[in-house]
């Protein structure tokens, strides 16, 4: 036993390699070796070993060693103690450290066993609910049956996560007209059942629910973070469930959160977590997104919508709420035609007057609540919502009326449109904010060695553990190198003849990757008629009944776009063969990528591009190994990967060491081995 101290969918690739002409070169043989001193070398993780270590990197490894001797599946994994020990380096000695473990590593518990060990503060921020779940289910609680001396953990979520006990009690009291609008559109049995389990839970939490509950319920009995006044303002104060799990979180030793809620921290100037000594960002390939939407605003039509429910539980306004409404349908009238275009200036009349208008109609709102004035807590607590959405939404707009020339705006597409603010460099906004940290530690199965430049943190150290797994005898990849160039107009035709014999090859157990929506459908249309294997594809169930499916059966077929190039995990032989039909570049529209690009220059495509897609990529490859027994195929369309000589070492150097072909045989061969 061991001891503590203490306690986007993307449909473009780019048609230049960064010199402004189509890559036509011939097809290289892709069994070719690259210049080894290219090549970083995971096996050389076993040296790091070796480099001095302080106290606390050796304590994590003999605890670690320990503990893995305890689990069922408990072995010894060269890249975990490696990276046990360099977090517990970072802590000790105070540093910002980048681990790349690739999958099989168990990299939660190489962070976790130091964090406890060392008895700071920690937090760990995921990009996904699923390594959330992971980590206070399974992990955390494996660590609290093994260590002698108890520790504390806890998961805190946004408070829009958690039901609001004061919202339930003005529905049980029925003194409210319309209930912001939101009570009269939910059920009456869903919202009773929703007050019947609030009354059994401990958490109040909605992820405990047995089933999702409708947006017009939960909406109903639950308050986001621009219109709650507080536990010291609100007469349920002392029970609301978002307070216990704040309060809960400020006494435990590791806080668990997820990335966007880790983000508005740092925004906020620290208000939303309680103080803390160590930062880990899991999944940190994800990182520079979530930071700059955390770190930027959004104005919509929703905002005033919001808005208008609000005023109207609590006023008999009619007009006053109808000019809230017409409000939002004029911003979302004049965005809607901008959808997916960047803002420059000087800003177009009639964007700036929708603008105006929202925020008129906010002051309006304002200046209806300071009149009101009554005794009754429930009315008081209502008012103080209207105040604070509606200064929430004031303050944003005057803040559009100072942007710095480091900030970028662009209107986001979609069924509602909605004029967004982000940095251009999140480097500055986390120098400011995360960097003065004594410990960060960000780590993913996969990262660019790139990473501490671009979160501006130069002097970060970059480390690559590998990964355990046996990728040259379990894997090959493939690439379609006779294909047509992707943005031809032969190449789909071309690409269904190439996924329909894979496939029949696999015997189904495939997961087809796309670049976008619009192909993933036409493949689906297209294979249907012609294999004789079930096509799941995504948007036709939810993510989780399509991945539960998908593992039932292991002759059926997941055809998916890009929110399955990650997250997904299906060890076993249910999956085979992962297909990716382009290099996932991201597009060229892209607002706020445009404008990095612009800012780059020539560099534009080695420091913005690159990285993103080689990232991308290699999560994608990373669905086919999952387990130490898994074996399969990676099957890439794109035959850039094989004639690029621009770019195509630096996707192949990102991905684990597979063994590589662009022969069908081989791979027909390797299939029916399985």
């Amino acid at each position: 036993m061991v001891n503590p101290r203490n306690d986007s969918d993307q449909d473009h690739e780019p048609d230049t390699d960064g010199d402004g002409d189509i890559d036509e070169t011939n097809a290289a043989d892709m069994a070719e070796m690259a210049d080894p001193s290219d090549l970083s070398d995971p096996a050389d993780i076993a040296d790091l070993g070796e480099v001095d270590r302080s106290p606390l990197a050796h304590e994590a490894e003999a605890a670690l060693a320990d503990i893995a001797a305890m689990l069922p599946e408990g072995e010894d994994r060269p890249g975990q103690r490696v990276m046990a020990q360099t977090v517990g380096d970072a802590i000790d000695l105070g540093g910002r450290v980048a681990i790349q473990a690739g999958t099989g590593t168990g990299k939660s518990l190489a962070y976790l066993i130091p964090a406890v060990l060392s008895g700071k503060t920690t937090v760990v921020a995921t990009a996904t609910k699923t390594l959330q779940d992971q980590l206070a289910n399974k992990d955390l609680p494996r660590l609290a049956e093994a260590f002698d001396e108890p520790f504390t953990y806890s998961v805190l979520k946004g408070r829009s996560n958690y039901v609001c006990v004061q919202r339930l009690s003005e529905i049980e009291k029925g003194n409210q007209l319309g209930f912001d609008g939101m009570a009269e559109r939910a059920s009456t049995q869903e919202l009773d059942q929703l007050a019947a389990w609030a009354e059994e839970t401990t958490t109040g939490d909605k992820a405990e629910l047995a089933v999702e509950p409708s947006y017009e319920a939960w909406a109903a009995v639950s308050v986001g973070s621009r219109e709650c006044p507080g536990a010291s303002r609100c007469p349920k104060g002392e029970e609301c469930f978002a307070e216990k799990a704040r309060a809960q979180a400020a006494a435990s030793d590791v806080i668990v959160v997820n990335t966007h809620l880790f983000g508005l921290n740092l925004a906020a100037d620290g208000a939303i977590l309680p103080e803390h000594e160590v930062v880990v960002l899991d999944e940190a390939h994800q990182t520079e997104d979530i930071i700059s939407a955390t770190a930027g605003i959004e104005i919509g039509p929703g905002r005033l919508r919001a808005l208008a429910r609000l005023v109207k539980g609590l006023v008999d306004d009619e007009i006053m709420v109808a000019h809230l409404e017409s409000s939002a349908d004029l911003l979302h009238d004049t965005l809607e035609p901008h959808a997916g275009r960047r803002l420059k200036a000087p800003v177009r009349s009639d964007i700036i007057d929708a603008i105006l208008d929202a925020r008129e109609q906010a002051d309006r709102s304002l200046d209806v609540m300071r009149k009101i004035k009554s005794d009754d807590t429930d009315v008081a607590t209502r008012k103080q919502r209207v105040q604070l959405a509606a200064t929430a939404l004031v303050d944003d707009i005057d803040r559009l009326a100072e942007l710095p020339p480091t900030d970028v705006a662009w209107v986001e597409g979609g069924r509602i449109p909605s004029l967004k603010v982000a940095p251009l460099d999140v480097g500055e906004f986390l120098v400011e904010r995360l960097w003065d940290q004594p410990t960060v530690v960000l780590t993913s199965a996969t990262l660019s060695p790139t990473i501490g430049a671009t979160l501006g943190a130069d002097d970060m150290e970059f480390i690559d553990v590998g990964s355990p797994f046996e990728f040259e005898e379990n894997s090959l990849l493939y690439c379609a190198a006779h294909l047509p160039p992707p943005r031809s107009d032969a190449f789909e035709p071309a690409s269904w003849d190439e996924l329909e014999r894979l496939i029949t090859a696999a015997g189904g157990r495939t997961l087809a990757l796309f670049t976008s929506h619009r192909a993933c459908e036409a493949a689906t249309e297209e294979l249907r008629g012609r294999l004789d294997f079930p096509i799941l594809r995504q948007g036709e169930l939810s993510k989780g009944e399509l991945t539960d499916q998908f593992k039932a059966d292991d002759k059926t077929c997941l055809f998916a776009t890009i929110s399955f190039w990650q997250g997904v995990d299906v060890p076993g032989p249910t999956l085979s063969l992962v297909t990716i039909d382009k290099l996932p570049f991201p597009r060229p529209d892209e607002p706020l990528l445009q404008a990095r690009r612009e800012q780059a220059r020539a560099e534009a495509f080695r420091t913005v591009d690159l990285p993103r897609a080689s990232t991308m990529l290699a999560q994608g490859v990373g669905r086919l190994i999952r387990s130490a027994t898994d074996r399969g195929v990676v099957a890439v369309l794109d035959n850039r990967l094989a004639t690029s000589p621009h770019y195509r070492w630096e996707l192949i150097n990102a991905l684990p060491p597979m063994p590589r072909t662009k022969e069908f045989n081989e791979v027909e061969k390797f299939l029916a081995d399985l």
